[in-house]
Parts: C-alpha cells; structure tokens; sequence
C-alpha cells in the first residue's frame, strides 16, 4: 500500500516545493509512496519561484514543472503523514480538519540537530530574500527530509 506524504507551506511555490522535490529524489526508486505538496493561501496553477527552482537544479532536482496547488480536504483525509513548515499551518488546517491532528507535524521535529527532538522552530519563508537565505533554507529542510525518509525505512543517500 502507498504511503501518501504531503508537504505544506503557506504559497506552495518555495518550502513545500523544495521538500516534495528532495522527498521525491531519496524515493525515486521505490513505487510505494505518493509524495505532493500544497499551500494554505496558496493560488492554483502557479509555478514555483525561480529563486526555488535555481537551488532545487544545483542539487540535482527539476521542479520546473511544478503548479501550485491550495490545500483541500481530499489532500489532508488521504495523506498519511502531513509536515508543514510553520505553526501557523498546523493551526490553518487543524482549525478546519481537526481530525487530522496525529497525523500532522511541523517539520523541524525531524530534525536530528535539534538540541531537543520535538522543538517547534518554523522554517522562515524565503520569499523575496537573498539566494543564500534560499539555500539556508534548503539546507534545513533537505536535513529534516532525509531524517523523515529514514523513518520510512528508506535507505539514506545524500541530496548533493
């Protein structure tokens, strides 16, 4: 059976993105996992930032193909796990789907640096910020990905 992973921010064009492509790579080869990801204000149809897509190709990732997609009760009902890179998107959706909650974590609890497993730190939006601050971003979220994907049993290879 698939596991259906979704990966949330708030425009689905940065953060979310960069986790859907770096999950995607490390399961590349596996057919047993569904991986997607949506914004809680997100407009649909719209690609990612090109700031986003500069980063995702110097790590080996193309992502010029990805349409931002706004949440929806479908998405949330049929993931199994939901990650999300701020606070404040785990109160959106829980404050419409509640029932959702065991099943919904904020990303940097997967973080192995933490000093405290379970710290609530959000991902900061790079929106508008410099291209370091991009990658900064990126570093953190490939870092909490790849632990997430060792949970999964997925055997660990580096996102270069």
């Amino acid at each position: 059976m698939k596991k259906s992973i979704l990966f949330v921010c708030t425009g689905n064009s940065c953060r979310s993105v960069m986790a859907e492509g770096l999950f995607k790579k490390l399961v590349e080869t596996r057919e047993d996992f569904l991986v997607g990801s949506a914004g809680v204000g997100a407009a649909d149809g719209y690609g990612a930032s090109d700031e986003t897509l500069r980063v995702m190709r110097k790590h080996g990732i193309d992502m010029s193909g990805h349409k931002s997609r706004c949440i929806t009760a479908a998405m949330v009902r049929t993931a199994d796990k939901i990650f999300v890179m701020e606070n404040m998107h785990r109160d959106a959706i829980l404050q419409e789907w509640p029932e959702v909650a065991e099943k919904t974590h904020l990303l940097t609890e997967y973080s192995k640096h933490a000093k405290h497993r379970g710290r609530e730190i959000d991902i900061p939006d790079p929106i508008r910020m410099s291209q370091d601050f991009y990658r900064n971003v990126f570093d953190v979220i490939r870092e909490c990905v790849e632990h997430i994907a060792e949970e999964f049993g997925v055997k660990k290879e580096e996102v270069e």
